[in-house]
């Protein structure tokens, strides 16, 4: 279930969204009636297939965008996914983080996944900080599902991409507003992940801080499943509820993959 940090934190943070649902506490509904996944979840499993079956990832951000028209994607990136001759638009927003997370799980040592977090980024997002904020969140993964502890997590962060993650949540809180770039989002949401003691603290966390949720609750449960290596079953249970077949096939294959592949990685 490794997809399934970013997955269950887009789903709880989707009626959070935007300032007229935002929350700025810890103590509110993880799964209401109406929530959903996003563009988040659908594009992460567009990633774990094209990496699973080797399909171009570009062919498969527009045929999964097909196959999700509705799922609440960006103007820019639905103008890329209905003109086959538009390039990279120069974009930092945080959909280059959301969406990265396999790469964390799917490669064996540091440089690679730098390497193919920018080449999986640059399709679209080829903004310095945009390609920053790809690599800073699946090294985090990488870092997480390898053992580090949090203190190595949080300085080889800082060290690589020069993000401060020294600010604590309570201070962020109260004047943090929406914001969909990288350099506005991930630090917020690594930040998140490292103050937590759990899953559910984790997704807690980041929606907590009245911004972006779903993509901020995306990308700190995406680190934090790596970390804690478990989801709560009464939540695992509820994100089921929400997906059809093809994305559940996605991330049961996804871990079958990896699985048989090992990733002991030597660093």
């Amino acid at each position: 279930m490794r997809l399934l940090g970013a997955i269950a934190g887009d789903i709880i943070g989707s009626k959070y969204e935007f300032m007229r649902h935002a929350v700025k506490t810890k103590n509110f509904e993880l799964f209401p009636e109406d929530a959903y996944f996003t563009d988040d979840s659908v594009l992460t499993i567009a990633l774990a297939d094209s990496i699973i079956n080797d399909v171009p990832y570009t062919e498969n951000l527009r045929e999964y965008y097909k196959l999700y028209p509705d799922a609440g994607y960006g103007v820019k990136f639905r103008e890329w996914c209905e003109d086959p001759t538009m390039k990279a638009y120069n974009s930092f927003g945080n959909g280059a983080a959301m969406r990265i997370s396999p790469v964390g799980y799917a490669y064996n040592d540091i440089d690679t996944v730098l390497k193919k977090s920018e080449e999986f980024t640059i399709i679209t997002h080829n903004h310095p900080e945009g390609i920053k904020g790809a690599q800073a969140t699946a090294l985090s993964i990488f870092l997480a599902r390898n053992n580090y502890p949090k203190s190595a997590i949080k300085s080889s962060i800082e060290k690589i991409f020069g993000y401060n993650l020294d600010p604590r949540l309570d201070d962020i809180r109260p004047t943090y507003k929406f914001d969909e770039s990288c350099q506005g989002t991930v630090p917020q949401s690594i930040i998140a992940f490292l103050e937590s003691n759990d899953f559910e603290d984790a997704i807690r966390n980041a929606v907590s801080l009245g911004g972006d949720a779903d993509t901020l609750a995306c990308i700190t449960g995406s680190i934090a499943y790596a970390y804690y290596g478990e989801i709560p079953k009464h939540m695992v249970d509820k994100v089921y509820e929400k997906l059809d077949d093809r994305i559940i096939t996605i991330i049961e294959d996804f871990d079958k993959y990896i699985d048989a592949g090992g990733y002991n990685a030597d660093i």
